[in-house]
């Protein structure tokens, strides 16, 4: 037997008593069912159900205490972290590759659904449970740190069957409209919500300078002030203050820095511009959205100048950290680190470089435990400093406190009734209105109105959501057909003409001929995302959609093409013999937005947000390089 001071008795006492309660909340964290709302009181929300346990000993560790200051309760928490708990923080595994038991095991701090990644069955409910499922696993470790789950709701919570998808940001950029955007990030908000998702990655704020570019319709437009006006989209995700409000989810801002402004518009390649035009053109939008408090910023896949972003210290550390003053943290883009050095897969060398240029999330879907033991293994051996370490810790953790996860990590189940309904349906189909741009309109043949009796409809975005909607719909490539619920243009136009019109539908444009009053063609791009829609060669409209207008003209009635496409096409050689044109972008779910136009219940106001090519070899082509456009940036027509 061994005598030891009072004081060291209390100590151990008081030891005991925390490894009790942690012990405690893990255990009654696995066995809480799902249902717990992260807004719910005190018998719904582990959170703060648990205080009574917290108190079992010498009061709420400081970290769990919600009284207590955030820098408080992250320089606690950070103090009580071994490496292995730093490093899995660090770490972001795809849904598909990662167990709940390994989320515990490994102390993983968040997850991500890649384009398409989704439970079965695909609706708001399952997302909830799968969510809960592993949040319940993650505060099962023995610090009951909550995880993070992300996924790219880039134009509404577009991962989720049923869920609200509003335009492209190409077509918020038409509609210049910033308090909009605004609505729409909180609208997308309260859906994520729902589904207990609370990190999402958007907005795109690049500026777009090659309509090549497979991204184009992510960026809202060409010119930095643009994308900068609409890092409104960050107040309306994450709130007046992150954490507060019905729904606040962390936004993050991508792709840092100038990857639309590569050579020959390709995804992945090397912007070849001095620092001088990177600052001008590319760097505006990030700073607005850090002055915004934007939560998160990613990295492109691109380099500048041969050099991959995911290893620039300088423009990382230096610029967006120290000159910008952003505070949040820096997370990778897809497999983003893997391709530092070109080749397949990724190395030692390379995590240490991404993590020490400022990295502080990987996004490493499915090799994560490599990426795990290569990191430990380069800061044991001291060429990733514990400090760095620390850093990016501090910065994931400060986020997780202000989201109020702690307190409240499961999913808001209350909020169920939100994913695709009416307001928000409303909402979209009033940006669809907004983001229309009025590009031809001979002899006033808009709006159409009590004078056209009958009106064929053709082509192949005509009566197709997934068409209409472009990539990054349910899947991440998109595709055509009836893939979630909406209302498609050809739906729209039914709706909105006249009672006495009478609306027929031919995909082809056959049985078109004189006793019509009017065509519709409504043609387009195929559905794409990133570097599977790069166009290296030309940007004219399909030929099936060629054949059907050919049909329609060959009628001899006035003929109105609306253009489905993330960016514009070559139609100067075929716009002569058109009527009407009007740019649609890619609207979404709420097709009758469209109608709305067409029928003149709403004037076109939408502006072009990039130049429009004369030529397709004229790319790129931008405001102000004194080539000769189709139409030139912020061309827009209007109703008399």
């Amino acid at each position: 037997m061994y005598c030891t001071s009072g004081k060291t008795a209390r100590r151990r006492v008081r030891a005991r008593y925390r490894v009790l309660a942690l012990g405690m909340l893990a255990a009654l964290a696995i066995g809480t069912g799902g249902g717990s709302a992260r807004t719910g009181g005190p018998a719904e929300s582990p959170g703060i159900a648990l205080t009574a346990v917290e108190r079992a000993g010498d009061g709420p560790l400081p970290y769990l205490d919600p009284s207590l200051p955030v820098e408080k309760r992250v320089d606690d928490l950070l103090a009580r972290m071994s490496l292995d708990d730093k490093l899995g923080q660090m770490t972001q595994p795809e849904r598909r590759y990662v167990t709940p038991a390994e989320i515990t095991e490994h102390r993983i701090g968040s997850v991500l659904s890649s384009g398409g990644s989704a439970p079965s069955p695909n609706t708001p409910e399952s997302w909830a449970d799968m969510y809960d499922g592993m949040q319940r696993a993650a505060l099962a470790g023995p610090l009951r740190v909550p995880l993070m789950y992300g996924v790219d709701a880039v134009h509404g919570h577009n991962n989720v069957v049923g869920a609200t998808i509003f335009p492209h940001n190409i077509g918020l950029g038409a509609a210049r409209d910033p308090g909009l955007v605004r609505e729409i990030g909180a609208a997308t908000a309260r859906e994520m919500a729902a589904t207990g998702v609370d990190w999402n990655f958007a907005p795109c704020v690049c500026v777009v300078r090659n309509d090549r570019w497979g991204r184009t319709y992510e960026s809202f437009g060409e010119v930095p002030g643009l994308p900068s006006a609409m890092t409104t989209m960050i107040d309306g995700l994450q709130g007046e203050k992150l954490g507060a409000g019905p729904a606040s989810v962390l936004a993050t801002a991508k792709h840092y820095l100038g990857d639309g402004a590569t050579q020959g518009g390709d995804d992945r390649g090397d912007a070849r511009i001095s620092e001088e035009r990177l600052r001008e053109i590319h760097l505006p939008p990030f700073r607005a959205a850090v002055r915004r408090g934007v939560g998160s910023v990613m990295v492109s896949y691109s380099s500048w100048n041969g050099v991959k972003m995911h290893e620039h210290r300088y423009l990382i550390t230096e610029v967006l950290k120290g000159e910008l003053g952003f505070t949040g943290f820096v997370v990778s883009d897809y497999n983003g680190v893997d391709q530092i050095d070109g080749e397949p897969g990724f190395t030692r060398d390379e995590v240490a470089k991404a993590i020490n240029a400022g990295i502080d999330v990987v996004m490493v879907p499915e090799q994560w435990k490599k990426f795990v033991r290569y990191l430990r293994a380069e800061v044991r051996e001291g060429d990733v400093p514990m400090a760095r370490i620390d850093d990016a810790n501090r910065r994931i953790l400060t986020k997780k406190f202000e989201l109020g996860l702690f307190e409240k990590p499961m999913a808001d189940r209350r909020q169920a009734a939100v994913v695709g309904g009416a307001d928000h349906r409303a909402l979209a189909r009033r940006a669809v209105a907004k983001s229309q741009v009025l590009l031809k309109n001979s002899g006033d043949v808009l709006p159409l109105g009590a004078t056209e009796d009958k009106i064929l409809v053709a082509g192949r975005s005509a009566d197709d959501i997934g068409r209409q909607s472009g990539g990054w719909t349910i899947t991440w490539q998109g595709e055509p057909g009836d893939i979630t619920p909406g209302t498609s243009i050809l739906e729209g136009i039914r709706e909105v003409a006249d009672s006495d019109t009478k609306v027929e539908y031919s995909r082809d444009g056959s049985g078109i001929d004189d006793s019509f009053d009017a065509a519709i063609a409504v043609v387009g791009e195929d559905p794409y995302a990133e570097y599977h829609g790069d166009r290296t060669g030309g940007l004219g409209l399909d030929e099936t959609d060629v054949r059907t207008i050919e049909r329609l003209q060959a009628a001899d009635v006035p003929v109105i093409v609306v253009l489905v496409s993330g960016r514009p096409l070559d139609v100067a050689q075929r716009l002569p013999d058109w009527d009407a044109l009007v740019a649609s972008w890619l609207p979404g779910t709420e097709g009758a937005g469209v109608a709305d136009v067409l029928f003149g219940e709403i004037a076109p106001t939408g502006r072009l947000p990039v130049t429009w090519q004369a030529d397709a070899d004229q790319q790129p082509i931008n405001r102000g390089d004194g080539k000769k456009p189709l139409f030139p940036f912020g061309y827009g027509l209007t109703y008399d």
